[in-house]
């Protein structure tokens, strides 16, 4: 009889974790709309990037999705895209602080603060959910760290909306721009050495696999 070649059998999802992802992307899909209307409205730049933010947690909830039931190899793989766009996304924030710094604007702080905090009970709601998936592999790490980072984020926009208010200036706007650009930075430089982890663990495992199968 011929042998077999292949690799371990994918890991099953921690029991919940796939509803727990589905909740989390309707409810960013539905968050960056509101938000990206508001950046628009008000000349937020750290609104507009929480915006942009909430979109880049749905497509990354949606390629979670999409490899939920394979492997750790590809869950590590998708965890290295999200970790890189995460990474990517915080240097964009950085350009756009820099370019509005430059333009001068200041932004409206009234809905700054007001979606700000519908947002942060958006947000917090879905950490709270995803809480338990923290110590997960590098996908449900990226997941958690995600929702973790947006909460925070959240605060950092209601803050810089009272500075705004307060001093009449755009500076506490870009500081919290900045600041949440360095955290997308920071989080995805974690989640793609995680990543990288996993995929170096998981191609053990296929070679230790194969040589165990095919003698």
């Amino acid at each position: 009889m011929a042998c077999s070649c292949s690799g371990p059998e994918p890991q099953s999802p921690a029991p919940g974790f796939r509803r727990a992802l589905w909740i989390a992307l309707w409810v960013n899909l539905a968050m960056f709309f509101v938000e990206g209307i508001a950046s628009l409205q008000s000349g937020s730049v750290s609104l507009m990037a929480d915006a942009i933010d909430f979109f880049g947690d749905s497509a990354n909830y949606i390629l979670s999705l999409s490899v939920l039931s394979m492997g750790m190899l590809w869950r590590g793989r998708a965890a290295m895209v999200k970790g890189l766009t995460m990474t990517a996304f915080g240097i964009a924030v950085w350009a756009r602080a820099i370019w509005v710094m430059e333009q001068g604007t200041i932004p409206e702080p009234m809905t700054m603060g007001t979606v700000g905090m519908l947002a942060l009970a958006a947000n917090v709601s879905v950490a709270v959910m995803l809480f338990r998936f923290r110590s997960g592999d590098s996908d449900m790490r990226s997941v958690w760290l995600c929702s973790r980072n947006d909460a925070i984020s959240n605060l950092a926009v209601m803050a810089a909306a009272l500075g705004v208010f307060g001093t009449n200036s755009a500076w506490p706007d870009l500081i919290v721009a900045a600041i949440m650009g360095s955290l997308a930075i920071t989080a995805g430089i974690s989640v793609v050495r995680h990543a990288r982890t996993d995929i170096s663990e998981a191609r053990s495992r296929i070679a230790n696999a194969a040589e165990a199968k095919c003698p």
